[in-house]
């Protein structure tokens, strides 16, 4: 088999090949699959949600559907489901009692919803019609594009899907204020004669849809594994100390990084610890001013001349308390100087000289070829006559 007839197709997670003979093989490929599931109960079976599964359609769009054909199903087939309108295609990325923790997950369980059926597995025929639907896409989203851009609607269009039996596709699109569709989704119709889904995301949700890597060299959360944005505030970032620079702290997405909110809840309690220092202690031995806080570490840094960073003393948190509360009814501190019990360790490394140029360079031996003594040298004659 040639390697010019097999494609990755990333946006579905599956690869198609085709044979000699014109015949069309696709498989699934979950290492290319955004938001990929890890069936971690898959030896353990349960009769109750046997006929439940989760398919895969394209980039980030799931859903649950309920086998009803009788076939035996597994992980990695493709598959025929119901649509609204028509069909679909779709690959199981799920099965078994995990499917059943996902339906939890997004709020939505057999008994409280009915869900679409899984009609049998997709035959060849299915899956050429298929194919031929993926191919309209990239154009389809090219000329819709053109469209609204001549009708001067304020809106983007990031992608267009194309249902399994090419009677329907979704636009996905990002607008600030809302848009009137009815003179743009006439023109779709016209012009693609298929039926028009409009479906508005944000620009988190365009990321996720479009994917790539971070500044961190991962592949971006929202396209791997987020499905429910929470909104980030820069309360977030004060918290954690970072800098409020918008450029270190927007995403591709142009929005605050998803990242931020990892760790905001760990500083907010860590903050719970740390006293708030308005002003320079009061202790025995002069005033001490705050420089910096290691929050995590339940550490502030003082010195004794103000602006001066060269001769800082670490205390606990739980010390400067106390010397808060002292001051507070009118006694001085303690020395901190002396009765800090914790020693000024450095916790970094200086990198001054590793960025040279030539570092990797391999230096060169210095040779050790002893000089041979001159035997009429002037040393040796003065000697040689002090000897006479």
């Amino acid at each position: 088999m040639e390697e010019k007839n097999i494609k990755y197709d990333c946006s579905r997670g599956c690869i198609t090949e085709r044979t000699e003979q014109q015949e069309l093989i696709v498989t699934y490929r979950p290492g290319c699959c955004k938001l990929k599931d890890f069936n971690w109960l898959s030896k353990i079976h349960d009769p109750a949600f046997g006929n439940y599964y989760e398919v895969r359609f394209k980039n980030t769009r799931k859903g649950f559907y309920e086998n009803t054909s009788g076939q035996l199903l597994k992980q990695g087939d493709l598959v025929v489901v119901e649509a609204a309108t028509g069909h679909d295609v779709g690959i199981i990325t799920l099965s078994g009692p995990v499917v059943y923790r996902q339906m939890l997950r997004c709020h939505s369980t057999p008994g409280t919803k009915e869900f679409r059926k899984i009609y049998r597995k997709a035959k060849p025929l299915d899956l050429e019609r298929w194919q031929e639907a993926i191919a309209r896409e990239n154009q389809t989203m090219i000329r819709a594009r053109v469209i609204a851009q001549e009708l001067n609607l304020d809106m983007k269009i990031g992608d267009v899907e194309f249902q399994g039996d090419g009677s329907k596709a979704i636009f996905y699109y990002i607008a600030d204020e809302r848009v009137d569709f009815r003179q743009l989704i006439k023109v779709f119709a016209e012009e693609f004669r298929i039926r028009i889904e409009m479906k508005q995301i944000g620009a988190r949700q365009e990321a996720g849809l479009i994917g790539g890597v971070g500044v961190c060299g991962r592949e971006l959360c929202c396209a791997k594994f987020i499905t429910n944005f929470q909104s980030i505030s820069t309360h977030a970032a004060r918290c954690q100390d970072l800098s409020l620079n918008p450029q270190k702290l927007a995403g591709q997405c142009g929005k605050l990084k998803c990242c931020i909110n990892y760790e905001a809840p760990i500083y907010i309690d860590a903050h719970k610890t740390i006293p708030h220092v308005s002003g320079p202690l009061d202790l025995v031995d002069g005033n001490a001013y705050l420089v910096k806080t290691d929050t995590l570490k339940g550490i502030m840094w003082f010195t004794y001349q103000e602006g001066n960073m060269s001769s800082m003393i670490p205390v606990p948190a739980s010390e400067v308390k106390h010397i808060l509360h002292e001051n507070k009814n009118g006694r001085k501190g303690p020395s901190i100087q002396k009765d800090s019990k914790m020693e000024d360790s450095v916790d970094f490394v200086a990198a001054i000289g590793d960025d040279k140029i030539d570092r990797f360079d391999e230096k060169k031996k210095k040779s050790k070829k002893k000089k041979k003594k001159n035997p009429n040298s002037p040393k040796k004659e003065a000697a040689q006559k002090d000897e006479k």
